[in-house]
């Protein structure tokens, strides 16, 4: 797919199914195997652009992607204008758009300025927008944020409307503090914001199963549903799967085989995979396997193939 302007995507009446960004996880293997089952746009793990720019080899090893893998929205974490315009044009041949990460709560982030921090910077991240948009040539290429909110809803709503103001694409809203980690998520506070703005609102947290997809959608007015720990213990969740369907987990061993995934991440999937459908037995059992070849003798004789 060539680089069409996501934007048409956004209509009326119409969920977006999103692929989060996943440290480790939402990589070009994972992307190609949720692909297959209805989600619509992915975003690749958060890169920090800084590194990026900085050496050919974090460059490599950080991005990878091919021709099938579209939508693609990369992510990066910037704390400069310069930077993320910089790494935004040198991913643009190969992406639909770009994310800027404020929603990291991870004390190291917040340490180097990075991350949740900078929902306190509307100024900067208005500069950060304006200088992708000038910077990146192709008109539909998109500039989004990832955020989570203040305890003070005005402050987010003003953080908003200014980077709308800046030319921002869309954003997506976690619907927690900095400080929360498994409290409920505040759908109120998504939809007052999803009011407060002319933009694509894409909401973000607890969603598990196609009914959260719908449900989120009826609490907020969202024009999309972004998911992550949902999507690793059911890729197929998109699809309207309850568990992961045995035909999906096949998928994913023929994908990453044939992506060259490293074991460790191989395995990871499949223990996020079966966690659901799998006795404590014979989790312990599948999760001290440590060769692919003990991985598929092990499905093939617990599942067949």
């Amino acid at each position: 797919m060539d680089s069409k302007n996501i934007m048409d995507m956004f209509e009326k009446g119409r969920v977006l199914k999103i692929c989060a960004p996943m440290v480790r996880y939402s990589k070009l293997a994972f992307r190609s195997l949720v692909r297959k089952y209805d989600c619509d746009i992915c975003f690749t793990p958060m890169i920090v652009a800084a590194d990026f720019m900085r050496s050919i080899k974090a460059r490599d090893s950080e991005f990878t992607t091919n021709k099938a893998d579209r939508p693609l929205i990369v992510q990066f974490a910037a704390k400069d204008a310069m930077t993320l315009a910089g790494a935004a044009s040198a991913v643009a041949p190969f992406s639909d758009g770009v994310d800027l990460n404020c929603g990291c709560p991870q004390r190291w982030a917040m340490a180097e300025g990075y991350g949740a921090c900078l929902i306190n910077k509307p100024e900067l991240l208005s500069d950060m927008v304006r200088q992708v948009r000038n910077q990146v040539e192709n008109p539909n290429y998109t500039v989004s944020i990832k955020i989570r909110i203040h305890k003070d809803l005005k402050q987010t709503v003003d953080l908003c409307q200014k980077v709308q103001a800046a030319g921002v694409s869309w954003v997506t809203v976690h619907g927690r503090t900095v400080d929360e980690r498994h409290q409920p998520v505040h759908y109120d506070a998504i939809r007052t914001i999803k009011d407060s703005l002319s933009i694509p609102v894409i909401a973000n947290g607890d969603v598990k199963n196609l009914r959260d997809v719908e449900s989120t959608y009826l609490r907020t007015g969202v024009d999309g549903v972004m998911a992550a720990r949902g999507l690793l213990a059911n890729p197929a969740m998109f699809a309207g799967y309850e568990e992961t369907p045995l035909e999906c987990v096949w998928d994913w061993v023929d994908i990453a085989l044939e992506h060259g995934t490293p074991f460790t991440c191989f395995h990871h999937h499949l223990i996020y995979m079966l966690e659901r459908v799998s006795s404590q037995p014979e989790r312990r059992v599948f999760n001290a396997l440590s060769s692919t070849s003990a991985v598929i003798e092990y499905l093939q004789k617990t599942y067949g193939s």
